[in-house]
């Protein structure tokens, strides 16, 4: 009987010391999932929270906006990786807003709920092949069109213009999304860049002789959008989607949540998706 009671107490202490801890710890364990090569100015760093502080749950977003914290917090996930920025611009510098009221009751809730913010940018993006356009490709039904070496390009079953739109927004549930092309064009070759790509492989992509339509995340109205009316205008058989950041990004961060999991076996990990910016205008 003594000697079951030890093989219980051992078991149980073995599982809590498996169960516990630290966000220093955890965010070692995350970059060694993700290795990258090493840039002096990553993004990758934490934003806001004490490392030592104890992990009682992960959670795994796109971008930890106020809405998406507040439910991290319901659920007691006090470790948030999130993709992109906590604090409105690209390097999180926040000496603009040292006195704004936005920042200040933001920063004052994660110190409440105990929080540590790390963001998740560069090393996963650096991983070969890239996750998001995969993870993107996967939840819009087209898995089996994707080729690892070169994940942004897809042929798909022709399909019109018209069609597409309806089936991309549908798949992604979209609220917004932004087209420019002819509607009745007839696409079988499409090139996927998630997030803000950028107008040079924007460019490269719509470029491309055999690719009919770009689907990207966000791009500067004064430059994609301006270069892809153009190309419709002078008759081009081309075509944009404007997805969203958001809507374009989140799937990748949803397997990276997954893939967390198989760290973390002893650890809660959430995928909390963020919440769409955007009013639905159709409800």
């Amino acid at each position: 009987m003594m000697r079951l009671l030890l093989i219980i107490l051992v078991c149980v202490a073995t599982t809590a010391n498996a169960q516990s801890i630290s966000a220093g710890e955890a965010i070692a364990k995350i970059r060694a999932r993700y290795p990258a090569t090493p840039n002096p100015n990553t993004v990758d760093t934490i934003k806001a929270g004490d490392p030592s502080t104890q992990v009682t749950g992960i959670a795994v977003t796109f971008m930890d906006t106020m809405e998406m914290l507040r439910e991290a917090a319901r659920r007691g996930d006090n470790l948030v990786i999130t993709h992109e920025p906590t604090f409105y611009n690209h390097p999180d510098d926040v000496s603009q807003f040292v006195n704004d009221p936005v920042y200040k009751e933001k920063l004052a809730f994660i110190k409440q709920h105990h929080m540590v913010i790390f963001r998740l940018h560069d090393a996963i993006h650096q991983q070969k092949p890239d996750p998001f356009p995969i993870a993107l490709a996967g939840v819009l039904g087209w898995e089996k069109y994707v080729n690892p070496a070169t994940p942004h390009v897809l042929d798909i079953p022709a399909i019109s213009l018209r069609d597409l739109v309806r089936q991309v927004q549908a798949k992604l549930h979209s609220h917004t999304l932004r087209v420019i092309g002819e509607p009745s064009m007839i696409v079988t070759h499409v090139s996927l860049y998630p997030g803000a790509s950028g107008l040079a492989k924007h460019v490269f992509a719509l470029n491309a002789n055999e690719h009919e339509v770009l689907l990207a995340g966000e791009a500067q109205e004064w430059e994609t959008v301006v270069y892809a009316q153009d190309a419709v205008i002078e008759g081009r058989p081309k075509a944009l989607l404007l997805l969203g950041h958001k809507i374009s990004e989140e799937p990748g961060m949803e397997v990276c949540a997954k893939e967390l999991r198989e760290v973390f076996p002893n650890t809660r990990i959430d995928h909390i998706p963020t919440p769409q910016p955007f009013w639905d205008n159709k409800k």
